[in-house]
């Protein structure tokens, strides 16, 4: 796994740099990194709401240098966007000290990047299958030229990848309180929705680029739920064909996790929240 390397990376290589990754590697109890044994239920993922935030040096001490290749902090992520190659990490690190000397907790939604200032907002989306939410950046890394983002193992669960290891991602930084960010994200329109009589609430079962695939998995899910189940076809960026299944609208945030908890239980995909 390219995550367990980089993590190495950072342990070895930033000791003098980043408090996280200060310590040595045989604090580990694992030896190599691994997705938590009994999985992580979408549902339970905390939505991250960005805040304002105060920073330190640590973690944030510019420059630093890995594997001959120097690094600057950026002093500012206002206007941050990229794309890229995401990957994630996971059991090995849970309970760890990330780069600015938080506790990782992979069942959050977190991240490691290797020039935004710690801590800060992201917003991630999975170009190949659309889903997006709000992560916050507190970890240092990956340090290969391919990778532009690791992302805690419940944020990999959450925008569908965990199972594959890595995706292709959109980054987009959000500044906490400015109304000239970027369109909020879905887990935020979530949180609006949840407090709204305008918009309405939906769980996303999945997206297929084969029509046939949704229709199908609209059945199976109709045997769990009165609500309306329905496909919606549109395009994924790149223009490819996008069917998305939905159930809803549902009744608040406590009916959409207990909805999914039953459709995970029945294999039905890693649902998710959906605000209209």
């Amino acid at each position: 796994m390219t995550a367990v390397i980089n993590r190495l990376a950072c342990i070895s290589l930033l000791a003098a740099l980043l408090a996280g990754c200060g310590q040595s590697a045989g604090r580990y109890s694992i030896e190599r990194d691994r997705a938590p044994a009994g999985g992580v239920d979408p549902a339970s993922v905390p939505i991250v709401v960005p805040r304002p935030v105060v920073r330190t040096a640590a973690g944030n001490r510019s420059p630093y240098t890995v594997f001959g290749r120097t690094y600057h902090v950026l002093s500012t992520e206002r206007g941050y966007s990229a794309r890229g190659l995401a990957s994630w990490y996971g059991e090995k690190f849970h309970g760890h000290k990330t780069a600015n000397g938080e506790i990782y907790n992979m069942y959050h939604a977190s991240a490691a990047h290797t020039a935004l200032p710690i801590p800060s907002f992201l917003r991630v989306t999975n170009l190949e299958n659309n889903r997006s939410l709000v992560v916050r950046v507190n970890d240092r890394g990956p340090f290969f030229p391919d990778r532009i983002i690791d992302l805690s193992y419940a944020a990999a669960v959450k925008l569908g990848f965990a199972d594959r290891g890595t995706a292709r991602v959109q980054l987009d930084a959000i500044i906490p309180g400015e109304d000239a960010r970027p369109a909020p994200s879905r887990e935020a329109r979530v949180l609006s929705a949840a407090n709204s009589p305008v918009e309405k609430l939906y769980l996303q079962i999945g997206a297929f680029s084969n029509p046939l695939a949704a229709r199908e998995t609209a059945r199976k899910a109709r045997a769990y739920t009165a609500n309306p189940v329905f496909v919606t076809s549109g395009s994924a960026s790149g223009g490819a064909p996008l069917h998305r299944v939905r159930i809803g609208p549902v009744g608040g945030i406590g009916e959409a996790r207990e909805l999914s908890r039953r459709l995970v239980a029945a294999g039905l995909g890693t649902p998710y929240t959906v605000a209209e």
